[in-house]
């Protein structure tokens, strides 16, 4: 049978609505190394932000020559679309290491400025695969007391680059609205950061960025992304941008019902802000956050969190 035709006003709200999600960019670590290195200039943990630039400058050279995929069966896939799951979901695929293989090839390309960075790297090579796995799913399911801390971004980063090499290798249609909330609907990671968008029919809107493979989905705005509540919420902004709160880049949105706390970029105040670049170089939000007696719930996979 035919596809029924659709009527004038169904092509006009199809072609005004936002879509639910969007891939990254090809260059998506290059982008956020150019954007750490500029970050990086007169800031107090310079020397911390170019160290990840290097490494996300590796992470891309690993992602434009993928030693492997995570990239399921067509079959997986069709039951995922099925059951309303992920399609790289990372509770079944970080325990197949298929994205060991991407660890070892990012080992091969970073630096090592310096002999933490060469022990850290050590630790890693000469871990066997269980001992890998046992670390990158502590890793992915926040028990940090697991692992070294040293291991951490290395570890992550190998993890962020298999992830995201098999989103951008997903058929189109794979990635759905799965009621995943604040969990990402491509793999199930938890949010990282959220990014107030400022153009054309996006204006306005909230999408959430994934702490794993970097997909981002849209999530409405003045509603807590940890526990749904919208009451009472407020917001708050580098001690910097005190006198202009409301043109502040990065603000972090306070939920005195869970007590946690959620940053977003606002992309009008900073239209080239990218998530995990602007979260780490406003870890000073973070502490302010701390002393108010708020709580992160939402991991960067590159920063093992202090005690």
């Amino acid at each position: 049978m035919a596809d029924r035709l659709m009527e004038p006003e169904q092509i006009s709200a199809s072609a005004s609505t936002p879509p639910y999600s969007e891939r990254p960019p090809a260059r998506l670590f290059a982008l956020r190394a150019e954007r750490l290195e500029k970050l990086a200039t007169n800031h107090p943990m310079g020397d911390y932000l170019r160290l990840l630039a290097g490494l996300c400058q590796a992470q891309q050279q690993v992602m434009d020559e993928p030693p492997a995929s995570l990239l399921p069966t067509p079959e997986r896939l069709a039951q995922a679309r099925t059951h309303k799951m992920p399609p790289l979901a990372v509770e079944s695929l970080v325990r197949e290491d298929g994205w060991q293989p991407f660890l070892d090839a990012l080992l091969e390309r970073i630096e090592t400025p310096n002999d933490a960075v060469a022990k850290a790297l050590d630790s890693l090579r000469q871990a066997d695969a269980a001992q890998r796995r046992n670390w990158a799913v502590s890793l992915l399911d926040g028990d940090y007391q697991a692992l070294d801390a040293a291991v951490v971004p290395f570890l992550g980063a190998a993890l962020q680059v298999a992830w995201s090499q098999a989103l951008l290798a997903l058929p189109g249609g794979s990635v759905t609205d799965i009621g995943s909330g604040a969990h990402c609907p491509c793999c199930g990671s938890p949010a990282m950061t959220g990014v107030i968008r400022h153009r054309g029919k996006q204006q306005g809107l909230r999408y959430l960025v994934c702490s794993l493979c970097a997909c981002e989905w849209h999530f409405v705005r003045v509603k807590c992304v940890h526990c749904d509540s919208s009451k009472d919420l407020h917001y708050a902004s580098l001690e910097s941008d005190r006198h202009a709160p409301d043109k502040a880049p990065i603000r972090a949105e306070c939920c005195p019902g869970c007590q946690s706390y959620f940053k977003l970029l606002y992309l009008d105040s900073d239209p080239d802000a990218e998530g995990l670049s602007a979260d780490l170089a406003s870890l000073a939000l973070d502490l302010r956050m701390d002393l108010e007696g708020y709580q992160r719930q939402a991991p960067n996979l590159l920063l093992a969190p202090g005690g």
